[in-house]
C-alpha cells in the first residue's frame, strides 16, 4: 500500500505570505490500483506526483510504502518506481528498440539472453513490436507515449507515475493509452497513478483524485464522483469546483471521505474477484521464520557497464546526426587548412632567417638592419600562427562540449532517477570528448606541420595543442553541466572563446594589474606561451621575443595551469551532473 499522510509543500516568498503548492494531503492506494489525479491547471497535480517520486521535497508529512517510512527508512529503490514525465525521454535519432535497449542496459543487470527477452516482452506488452525498428522522430504522439511507458516497464516497477501522458492525443489514442495503463495496473500488483487534465475517460480508472489549489477535495470511485459534486457528467466538475475555494472543499471532503473509502475498498476487492485474480498483499510477505521478505527489485548494472552503455549510445548518436557529423568533419578539415594558408609567408621567412655574415662595417650594419626586420616578421608570423592554432582548437573544444550535457539534461535526469550513476555519465562524456580532442589536435598538428615545419621541439608543440583543446573542452563541459539550457551554455562558451585572444596578451600586452587577474583563466595564453617558450629553437624564440611584449611563462607552469583548467572543468561537470535540474 502507498500511504500519504499530511503532505504539504510550502514555498517561501519574499515580502509575501508562503505559497502552498500542496496542503495537508492524505490518501492511501492499495496494490493493483489505477488512479487518476485531475483538477484545474496549477492545482498541484504534477507537484504531487513529483513529491511521491521524491523529485520535489515535501516540507511536512510522511510517505509510507509497504509499511516503511520513506523518510526515516530506505527510500524507493530505482527499480521499485517508474516515472513518465511530460517531456520526451527518448532520443529522436535512435529507433524504438534502441531506446528501450539503452534503458534496459542502464537499469538491469541481466545476461544478454535475459535482457533481449525482457525487451521483447516490453515491446509486446506496449504494442510496439511492429514498429521496433522505426526511428523515434517518425512516431506519432500515441506511439511516443507507449515508448515512454515501455522504457519504464523494463525494470518492472511496482509504482508507475505518469504525468500528462495523454495530453495532446486524439480521443481514440487517449483511450488506448488509458486502457493500457489500466492493464498494467493488474500486473504484479502494480500501482499506476496518472495525472491528466482531461475528464473524458474517468470510467476507466479505479479511483479519481481531485485537487484544487493544492488541497485534496475528492478521492473515490469514478461511479460516485458525479454524485459527490452534484453533476450529471464528469466534464461539469470543473465549473462546480470554482464555486468554493480549495480549503473549503477539503474540509467538506474530510467529513465525507470515510463512506467513500469504504465503497472504494469494496470495488477494489470486486475487481479482482471478477477477473479471477488474487488480491495483491498490501504488506510485505513474511518468510517461514517470521522475518519480512524484501520485495524483489531489479538489480542495477555496474558502473563500468553503465559507462560503456552511455559511451556506445553517444557514438551512435554522433554518426546518426548528419548535421553534427558534417560540422565536426568540416572543422577538422577547414581549420587546419586556414592555418596552413596563413603560414605560407611565415614559412618563407623562416627559411632565410640566419645570422649575419661578416664583411665591412657598412655591409655589417645593413645586414643587421635587414636581420632585425626579418626577425620581426618571423616573430610576428610564428607567434600569430601558434596562437591561431590555439584559438581554433579552443573553438573546437567549445563546440565539442557546450551543449553536451545541457542539450540532453531532461533525458539524463530521467535516467539518473532510474538508477544511472552520475559518475558513469561523467566517465562516458570524458571518454567521448577525449577522443574528439585527440583527433582534432593530432590532425591540426600533422596538417600544419606538413605545410609549415616548426623549428624546435614539435612534440612539445603537439602537447600544448592537445592541452589547449582539452582545457576548453573540459571547462565548457563544466559550464554545460551547470546551465539550465543548451542555448545558455552555448552563449557562455562563445563568450569564453571570444575573450581568449584579447586577454591572452598575444596581440597587445595587457597592463600588469589586468594580466595578473585575467591570465590564470585564459587557457590560450598558457598554451601559446608554453608552446613558444619550450618548443622553439633559439633563433626563432629570439625573433618572437623581439616583437612580443608579453612575458612568457615557463614550460612546467604552463602545463600545470592547463591541467588545473582541465581538472576544474571536470569537477564543475561532476557537480552539475549530481545536482538535479528537472525544470
Amino acid at each position: 500500500m502507498l500511504d500519504l499522510r499530511n503532505i504539504s509543500l510550502e514555498i517561501d516568498q519574499r515580502d509575501e505570505p508562503s505559497l502552498f503548492l500542496l496542503r495537508d494531503v492524505n490518501f492511501c492506494i492499495p496494490l493493483g490500483h489505477f488512479m487518476a489525479i485531475v483538477g484545474p491547471s496549477g492545482c498541484g497535480k504534477s507537484t504531487l506526483l513529483k513529491a511521491i517520486a521524491g523529485i520535489k521535497e515535501i516540507t511536512e508529512g510522511r510517505i509510507n510504502w509497504l509499511g516503511r517510512d520513506l523518510e526515516e527508512d530506505d527510500d524507493f529503490e530505482p527499480g521499485e518506481i517508474g516515472y513518465v514525465p511530460q517531456f520526451s525521454i527518448a532520443y529522436e535519432d535512435l529507433t524504438v528498440d534502441e531506446n528501450i535497449e539503452s534503458a534496459a542496459r542502464l537499469r538491469l543487470d541481466l545476461s544478454e539472453d535475459d535482457l533481449n527477452e525482457r525487451i521483447d516482452e516490453v515491446l509486446e506488452e506496449t504494442g510496439l513490436t511492429a514498429i521496433a525498428e522505426r526511428p523515434v522522430k517518425l512516431l506519432s504522439g500515441g506511439q511516443r507515449r507507449r515508448l515512454a511507458l515501455a522504457m519504464e516497464l523494463v525494470s518492472s516497477p511496482r509504482i508507475l507515475l505518469c504525468d500528462e501522458v495523454t495530453s495532446g492525443l486524439d480521443p481514440n489514442s487517449e483511450r488506448e493509452i488509458v486502457e493500457l495503463l489500466h492493464k498494467l495496473s493488474l500486473r504484479d500488483g502494480r500501482i499506476v497513478i496518472s495525472v491528466t487534465h482531461s475528464l473524458a475517460q474517468m470510467e476507466c480508472y479505479d479511483s479519481i483524485m481531485v485537487l484544487k489549489t493544492g488541497s485534496l477535495v475528492y478521492h473515490g470511485s469514478p461511479n460516485a464522483m458525479n454524485h459527490y459534486f452534484g453533476v450529471d457528467h464528469f466534464e461539469h466538475v470543473y465549473p462546480v469546483l470554482e464555486a468554493r475555494d480549495g480549503q473549503d472543499w477539503a474540509q467538506s471532503w474530510i467529513k465525507h471521505r470515510k463512506s467513500y473509502y469504504m465503497r472504494l475498498e469494496k470495488e477494489h476487492v470486486n475487481k479482482f474477484n471478477e477477473k479471477g485474480l488474487d488480491i495483491p498483499l498490501s504488506k510485505r510477505k513474511e518468510d517461514e521464520d517470521g522475518d519480512e521478505e524484501e520485495s524483489e527489485v531489479a538489480r542495477l548494472p555496474s558502473l563500468i557497464s553503465q559507462l560503456l552503455t552511455l559511451l556506445r549510445r553517444r557514438y551512435t548518436l554522433l554518426f546518426r546526426d548528419r548535421g553534427q557529423l558534417v560540422l565536426q568533419i568540416a572543422m577538422i578539415i577547414i581549420f587546419p587548412l586556414m592555418v596552413a594558408l596563413f603560414s605560407s609567408k611565415g614559412q618563407d621567412q623562416l627559411l632565410i632567417l640566419a645570422d649575419s655574415q661578416g664583411g665591412n662595417i657598412a655591409a655589417e650594419i645593413q645586414a643587421q638592419q635587414e636581420q632585425a626586420e626579418l626577425r620581426a616578421l618571423v616573430g610576428s608570423a610564428v607567434s600569430g600562427i601558434i596562437m591561431f592554432q590555439v584559438i581554433l582548437l579552443g573553438l573546437m573544444g567549445s563546440n565539442n562540449s557546450s551543449r553536451e550535457i545541457a542539450g540532453e539534461r531532461l533525458i539524463m535526469e530521467k535516467e539518473k532517477f532510474a538508477g544511472a550513476r552520475s559518475l558513469a555519465y561523467l566517465g562516458s562524456k570524458l571518454l567521448y570528448l577525449g577522443s574528439l580532442v585527440l583527433v582534432q589536435s593530432l590532425w591540426m598538428y600533422a596538417f600544419v606541420q606538413y605545410f609549415w615545419p616548426l623549428r624546435g621541439d614539435t612534440m612539445n608543440h603537439l602537447l600544448f595543442l592537445i592541452l589547449a583543446n582539452a582545457a576548453m573542452t573540459s571547462v565548457c563541459l563544466g559550464i554545460s553541466a551547470n546551465c539550465r539550457s543548451a542555448d545558455q551554455s552555448s552563449l557562455l562558451c562563445i563568450y569564453l572563446v571570444g575573450f581568449q585572444l584579447p586577454l591572452s596578451g598575444a596581440v597587445l600586452a595587457l597592463p600588469s594589474f589586468v594580466a595578473t587577474f585575467t591570465q590564470p583563466f585564459i587557457s590560450a595564453y598558457w598554451a601559446w606561451s608554453g608552446s613558444i617558450e619550450g618548443g622553439l629553437d633559439a633563433d626563432v624564440l629570439k625573433a618572437v621575443k623581439s616583437i612580443v611584449q608579453t612575458d612568457f611563462s615557463g614550460l612546467q607552469l604552463c602545463v600545470g595551469i592547463l591541467l588545473v583548467h582541465i581538472l576544474v572543468g571536470i569537477l564543475l561537470a561532476y557537480h552539475g551532473l549530481r545536482k538535479a535540474r528537472w525544470d
